[in-house]
């Protein structure tokens, strides 16, 4: 076949499917646009807390982080057998923290801990049942993750959680929507000391001080055995530094978490 032959095959071919390429390209656009919107969604604590509505102060008893500034300690995946020693830390320096809890083989197997982390006053969090990533799941997948840990929680503890974290952060329109159907606001993170990845103690400790600023939210894992050590060396400089520790939705107020939204500093 010539080239000419070939030019005018083409130009037939576009001439018969324009309507499917033009759809073709407005739905790409549109994924793109809805994508970048997603993108754009997250909220920040301060932000949270400029679009309370019908809010002028935060509940009696609580710390104003319009105020002061504040951060909060967040642990994930546990509870595990250090939860207790940390939460001995944390009572002793009075330090309120969030825990994102995760259910198979730990919620199950620990369960005077979950009991013993309420009843210190911590808040109680959702970090699925089996750690599995979120984005990758159909929504029946999600809110089974969601949902048996919600009743596991609310079974041991007589508290119905209102945050969630996706494991590893992963998170997306879908994500968001079954969230928003259980009544769980979506949690990530400023500060990560990689705690997985190391048993020193001393490095966790620095890495926290190095990215910790006013509104962080400070994501470690009590089930790792070097971070409930480096717990007293953070808490003691953060203090020191200025800093006053608050669970998330303290860090929220005036505002409130809302369903299916992302918090992110």
């Amino acid at each position: 076949m010539s080239i000419t032959a070939k030019l005018n095959k083409y130009k037939r071919f576009v001439a018969w499917n324009r309507p499917w390429i033009w759809l073709a390209a407005l739905s790409l656009v549109a994924g793109t646009l809805s994508l970048s919107s997603w993108a754009n969604s997250r909220t920040t604590p301060s932000e949270a807390r400029r679009e309370a509505v019908g809010r002028d102060t935060v509940p009696p008893g609580s710390v104003d982080c319009r105020k002061v500034a504040c951060v909060a300690l967040t642990f994930d995946g546990g509870p595990g057998k250090d939860t207790p020693r940390l939460l001995d830390i944390l009572a002793e320096k009075q330090v309120p923290a969030t825990f994102f809890l995760l259910g198979r083989r730990h919620i199950e197997r620990y369960p005077d801990v979950v009991r013993e982390i309420a009843a210190d006053g911590h808040e109680i969090a959702n970090h699925t049942w089996t750690h599995r990533v979120l984005t990758e799941l159909e929504p029946e997948q999600i809110r089974w993750e969601l949902a048996r840990t919600q009743r596991a929680l609310e079974k041991l503890t007589g508290q119905r959680p209102a945050l969630m974290r996706p494991p590893q952060g992963y998170t997306d329109a879908k994500v968001s929507k079954v969230c928003a159907e259980l009544g769980l606001a979506q949690v990530l993170w400023s500060v990560t000391a990689k705690d997985y990845a190391t048993t020193d103690s001393r490095l966790i400790t620095r890495r926290v001080l190095e990215q910790t600023e006013r509104d962080g939210i400070i994501l470690l894992h009590d089930i790792y055995p070097g971070t409930v050590p480096a717990v007293p060396a953070i808490i003691d400089e953060l203090a020191r530094r200025g800093f006053t520790f608050v669970t998330v939705t303290e860090l929220l107020a005036p505002g409130a978490p809302k369903p299916g939204a992302v918090y992110k500093p």
